[in-house]
């Protein structure tokens, strides 16, 4: 919803909200939050709110920290969980250096100018989401343990699905933000779930995505358990993804809307400029070790390809008559920042397009049948990096300190889990209890 300063201003006193939430991603994705009295408002909306960027683990390191928090009034969102009087409202945030410039490390503002980008070539791109995450129990004393909160299947019921109440809570929660979850089910491992969202604009898909995480984590700690979206939380069982759902609109047109059976050129072309530049860009869609462990294993893909039909492949695009149909993106997690993920996927896409990039063949083949000379994803976080280091797309979006601060962080991140003897315990510390 659009809303003015003023609409903001009126809305936060009829509603007896005393407390505003800032918040805000580290380049990283995680997400932040600064606290502030309902009455400083005003004052934040002209000026902005200083905060030392030093003391956050994912942001850059320049000479001058100080950083600038912009309330986007349109962001604003009601805390359902919290107190109905003396409410919280949150914000999500435009970062600015204290000269008034943007942050090269916003993500939003990245993420917005891709969107611009798209628009002033005429395309105008609608995302669809799918979230995996799984739910374990908390011990006596709130502990977390790795204990599934179930052990159903794909699509199963409850009494053997334990997680319904949960995920419907997590719904009615998402409802009452004005976010509106598609579908939910119980995915294929032991306590692992799936929500589905409507499509929307990129930015709002971002946010929302954003916000999900949070609400499911605190939905499920409310409920004593514990939600992770870290991408292999248990070695033997499936992973969690994101899947990313691309519709394009051009005018009136969905371009991944099948044509006598068959997909338009720009849609072939705007295929073939992700599957080109999807290695490049694996670090910022699988951004740490635990993501590898994921791809390749049970349905997650493997290799640059795409299908129709093929639910393993890299890419989907179903051949439905449908305003609806998209193409599907299946190698993203849940460990990405969402803002930079989605804009580098809409430029990659723009890329091909603009370029006309021919589409190879689909490939129909189960991923055990196909050859070994396929090209693949990163295999590693290692491989991941060395992949976006030598980027001519990625130097030619990003900024050349953004770039090099995320490759020197993963890159310790690397090594710590190169020399590490037991993979699984670094990975169980590092993302289990944090993602």
């Amino acid at each position: 919803m659009k809303y003015t300063e003023r609409e903001v201003l009126q809305f936060v006193e009829e509603n007896d909200v005393k407390f505003i939430k800032l918040m805000f991603c580290d380049i990283f994705g995680a997400l932040k939050s600064i606290s502030v009295p309902a009455s400083e408002l005003p004052k934040i909306f002209r000026k902005g709110l200083l905060f030392d960027a030093s003391k956050l683990s994912g942001f850059m390191n320049f000479s001058s920290t100080d950083l600038l928090l912009f309330p986007d009034p349109d962001t604003l969102s009601l805390l359902p969980w919290r107190p109905q009087q003396g409410r919280v409202v949150r914000f999500f945030c435009t970062i600015k250096y204290t000269d008034g410039t943007v942050f090269d490390g916003d993500g939003r503002a990245f993420l917005k100018n891709a969107v611009e980008y798209a628009r002033g070539k005429g395309y105008n791109f609608q995302i669809g989401t799918s979230c995996e995450f799984y739910v374990f129990e908390k011990n006596d004393n709130g502990q977390i343990t790795k204990i599934p909160h179930d052990y159903a299947g794909y699509c199963d019921i409850a009494p053997a699905d334990k997680g319904e109440n949960l995920r419907r809570d997590i719904c009615l929660t998402l409802e009452q933000m004005d976010i509106y979850p598609e579908s939910s089910r119980h995915e294929s491992g032991p306590g692992q779930n799936e929500i589905d969202f409507r499509y929307s604009n990129a930015l709002n898909a971002a946010d929302n995505l954003v916000t999900f995480k949070n609400v499911v984590k605190s939905v499920a700690d409310r409920n004593g358990l514990y939600a992770t979206f870290m991408p292999k939380p248990l070695c033997d069982r499936p992973g969690s993804g994101l899947h990313i759902m691309l519709l394009c609109m051009k005018g009136t047109e969905n371009i991944f809307m099948p044509r006598r059976g068959d997909l338009g050129n720009e849609a072939k072309s705007m295929i073939a400029g992700i599957l080109k530049r999807v290695r490049e860009i694996t670090l910022f869609l699988n951004s740490t070790a635990s993501s590898y462990s994921r791809l390749g294993t049970s349905r997650a893909p493997k290799y640059i390809t795409w299908s129709h039909e093929n639910f393993a492949q890299l890419v989907r695009v179903p051949m439905i008559n449908t305003d609806e149909n998209a193409m599907i993106l299946r190698s993203p997690d849940n460990t990405c920042n969402p803002y930079f993920a989605l804009g580098l996927v809409i430029y990659a896409a723009l890329e091909g397009a603009l370029n006309g990039e021919e589409l190879c063949s689909a490939t129909d083949l189960s991923p055990d049948n196909i050859e070994e000379l396929t090209e693949k994803l990163p295999a590693s976080l290692d491989e991941a990096i060395e992949a976006a280091r030598g980027s001519e797309f990625l130097a030619d979006r990003l900024s050349e300190n953004l770039i090099a601060h995320v490759l020197d962080e993963k890159e310790k991140e690397a090594k710590e889990f190169a020399v590490c003897e037991n993979k699984e315990m670094f990975e169980t510390v590092r993302y289990f209890y944090t993602l």
